[in-house]
């Protein structure tokens, strides 16, 4: 009797604990699906259909990004029709000032012009928000601030071009930007004109990439505010949350 009794016992437990681990289970995939589908709503962010924001969150408990959603988050970023027409205004730019002035003009000229700002655009992308995170362990997203006073804000937003949030949640130098700007910077004189080499060249290209990264910040950082006395919107919960200071 007391056999048949413990047998039933430890079978009850063996159901019991089977029910919890199959709960468990359970409950880490409906995470990892609502993760799954809150990364892909923050990746498809744009200003006015347009401006891409895929490396945005306002999540201050956003889980670190895997070395292949790092990838995938470059790689979004590097075929998006904005990156090609950004490059074409750049070489439209430099084409009216005549700048590096040895690709010359006309349709060559503009065609080097455009070949050139693509690739500075491709490989900071490359190395910035995928190479140097994966190798740094660190996370290529801004994350937005969201609260405080302007003055706060802004500096807050400049800053995040310099330090970044880790994949343990820490706080630490940005060298995935400022690295991903020189070795962008470094790589340019590949295909820039021979006069216009060397480390002058590289100290430029670097510069304006940091340049245009604080200004991104800023957008990033307000664009939201902007949106909303705009439109007249309320915050969304799924991507409102502040982040950490």
């Amino acid at each position: 009797m007391c056999l048949v009794v413990g047998f039933v016992s430890l079978s009850l437990v063996g159901q019991n604990s089977d029910k919890q681990a199959s709960a468990s289970s359970t409950s880490d995939n409906s995470q990892k699906l609502d993760e799954k589908q809150i990364l892909k709503k923050e990746q498809s962010q744009r200003i006015l259909g347009v401006y891409p924001q895929f490396a945005v969150t306002s999540r201050h408990d956003a889980p670190p990004l895997t070395a292949s959603q790092k990838f995938k988050l470059a790689a979004k970023t590097a075929v998006d029709p904005f990156t090609f027409v950004a490059a074409g205004l750049q070489a439209g730019i430099g084409q009216a000032t005549n700048s590096h002035d040895e690709y010359g003009q006309g349709a060559a000229g503009y065609g080097k012009r455009y070949g050139a700002a693509l690739a500075d655009s491709e490989t900071s992308n490359f190395f910035a928000n995928f190479a140097y995170p994966v190798l740094f362990k660190a996370d290529p997203r801004y994350f937005r601030l969201g609260e405080g006073s302007f003055k706060h804000r802004f500096f807050y937003s400049i800053s995040q071009e310099f330090t970044c949030h880790t994949d343990k949640g820490k706080r630490s130098f940005n060298f995935s930007n400022v690295l991903g700007a020189f070795t962008s910077g470094g790589i340019s004189n590949a295909y820039y004109p021979p006069e216009d080499r060397g480390f002058g060249l590289t100290m430029s290209t670097s510069a304006i990439s940091l340049i245009w990264g604080s200004v991104g910040g800023i957008i990033n950082e307000f664009w939201p505010d902007l949106d909303r006395k705009i439109s007249h919107k309320k915050p969304k919960d799924a991507t409102s949350a502040p982040a950490p200071h």
